[in-house]
């Protein structure tokens, strides 16, 4: 039987670390593989992350373009075909929601989409509502209530 004591690499996986300043003998020596004089032959080898030998780096090259916005507001979508999954249920939080893991996170605010079919009487809370998925839960006899910020749980 095979044990993770009996494991070996296969040959040539690992190779051997290169000893440098030992020495002329050793065929590594006086200047250890780095050459004469320079940047690169001083200690602490002076180069950033990105540098390109004085070219303009990548990051400068590639232009910007457009801009990200601070207030940009990022919902989590919930279709009225995953509200008809709620199973002996009347009123529908996000938090009932996260518990059903058709939601992930319950710090980001929902919002209900018309897509699919309804099937029950539900109250809904949620942060905001198309306009399709407003008129299909109020024509079967539902209500939609609009949260303001953040659900806390109970």
């Amino acid at each position: 039987m095979l044990k993770v004591s009996d494991l070996k690499a296969p040959k040539g996986a690992r190779k051997k670390r290169k000893v440098v300043g030992r020495g002329s003998g050793s065929g590594h020596g006086k200047t250890s593989c780095r050459g004469h004089k320079g940047q690169l032959s001083r200690t602490g080898k002076g180069r950033r992350p990105g540098f390109e030998g004085g070219q303009m780096p990548l990051i400068r090259r590639v232009p910007k373009r457009g801009f990200t916005s601070k207030f940009k507001e990022e919902y989590q979508v919930v279709n009225l075909q995953d509200l008809d999954k709620c199973k002996d249920k009347s009123t529908v939080t996000p938090l009932e929601l996260a518990e059903l893991r058709i939601i992930r996170r319950k710090n980001i605010p929902v919002k209900v989409l018309g897509q699919g079919k309804l099937t029950k009487n539900l109250t809904v809370k949620a942060h905001k509502f198309s306009k399709r998925a407003q008129e299909q839960i109020e024509a079967l006899g539902g209500k939609i209530k609009i949260i303001i910020g953040v659900e806390k749980a109970d």
